[in-house]
């Protein structure tokens, strides 16, 4: 996982990788204040943004992910959320495999060695195929948020 914030684009983007430094861009040159609810795609199926809406929820409430063909960017764009995550271990119990029509591993809610980490307007987090991320949960009251996921194909890096 690697958390930044937008602003920090241009020193951070000599650390990271092509793919995700043009899903990274895409964030930081869009005002998503413009930008409705739905998929845009970016390049094709390698690079897409899912711009979403909703209501944060407890923790208890949201669904511990992972994904095998796609590296998540998860943007706010408004708002404030609190993210769960951690090493996807052998210990992580499966609940539900939604391969390979939305590329979406489902853990019980159990996950070991979970953490959190609460991003604010303007941060993102970048979440890898070896990492279980539990989005979209409260971060101290339920609240509205705008949020943008940028997926990377994993073959892009």
């Amino acid at each position: 996982m690697i958390v930044g914030k937008i602003e920090n684009l241009e020193k951070d983007q000599k650390w990271l990788p092509a793919g995700l430094v043009k899903g990274l861009k895409y964030l930081k040159d869009t005002d998503f204040s413009k930008v409705d609810v739905g998929k845009y795609e970016l390049d094709g199926d390698k690079l897409f943004a899912l711009v979403q809406e909703y209501q944060t929820a407890p923790k208890s409430e949201k669904k511990p992910e992972a994904h095998v063909k796609y590296i998540d960017i998860q943007y706010i764009a408004e708002g404030t959320e609190m993210l769960g995550f951690a090493p996807l271990g052998p210990a992580a119990t499966l609940k539900e495999d939604l391969q390979p029509q939305k590329d979406m591993l489902i853990y019980e809610n159990d996950v070991k060695d979970e953490s959190s980490i609460i991003l604010n307007k303007g941060e993102y987090a970048i979440f890898f195929p070896e990492d279980v991320h539990r989005p979209g949960c409260i971060a101290g009251s339920s609240s509205p948020v705008k949020k943008v996921v940028v997926k990377v194909a994993v073959s892009l890096l």
